[in-house]
């Protein structure tokens, strides 16, 4: 795996989410309910509802919560409709962003998404304008003192296509299929998950220019803090700003 995915950049972001769980449990109800009414609501055997009750229960979300949002998702309870749409734009510096938002009124959205990269001088591009730079994987991501052996033993047996050290932290790379079986494997195995979930991983990455950094973090803030929008990719290349 390549380092395209930086554990500092997760970091990043799962600090910004963690300080705003209100915002992280509505984001993470809608994709529930989303999921439900695409898959069905049995997680066993939705992959997708599987993966978005695992983070309600990561996020601490009380069963009956998430219960509640399976329900609007099959149609047992009355709920809001959310439309998936996917945002794609170059950023400060050319950095390329991929935004999924879940919205029940896209005239809303998208002239709200549209506005945060006018601030910086960028717009919006058009559908397939940086999709292309990004694939779909699985990451796990390893408190880091578990030892090399150990690691590779579990994620490669179970299916991982690779494992790398990165920021005191070991990041797990697997395929969108095999990403469950991975997880599984590394819970058995009573190792340490700080972080799980389906990334859009970029091919290529782009190094933020230092007069850029400040409005392009700043830009990735506004993006996250839009209740519509339920994540935000980029394949910006940074070190993190001293606190």
């Amino acid at each position: 795996m390549s380092g395209h995915s930086k554990w500092s950049t997760i970091k990043h972001k799962k600090g910004a989410a963690d300080a705003k769980r209100g915002k992280l449990w509505t984001k993470l109800l809608k994709e529930i309910t989303v999921a439900a009414r695409l898959g069905g609501g049995d997680p066993d055997a939705s992959p997708r509802l599987r993966l978005a009750v695992d983070q309600a229960k990561a996020a601490n979300m009380p069963k009956d919560t998430y219960e509640r949002a399976i329900k609007k998702g099959t149609g047992e309870l009355e709920g809001v409709s959310y439309e998936e749409v996917l945002y794609e734009a170059y950023g400060p510096g050319g950095v390329a962003f991929l935004i999924e938002a879940l919205t029940d009124n896209k005239n809303r959205t998208t002239p709200e998404v549209r506005s945060y990269f006018a601030k910086f001088g960028c717009e919006l591009g058009a559908q397939g304008s940086v999709g292309y730079l990004f694939s779909k994987k699985g990451q796990v991501v390893v408190e880091g003192s578990v030892p090399e052996e150990k690691i590779m033993e579990v994620a490669l047996e179970a299916g991982a296509d690779d494992a790398v050290a990165d920021d005191g932290a070991w990041v797990i790379t697997t395929t969108p299929e095999s990403y469950m079986a991975v997880k599984e494997a590394v819970e058995k195995a009573k190792l340490l998950i700080i972080e799980s979930k389906i990334v859009m991983a970029p091919s290529t990455e782009t190094q933020v220019p230092e007069e850029k950094l400040k409005g392009f973090l700043k830009l990735v803030d506004m993006l996250e803090d839009n209740d519509d929008v339920q994540n935000v990719w980029h394949n910006g290349l940074y070190d993190e700003p001293e606190e």
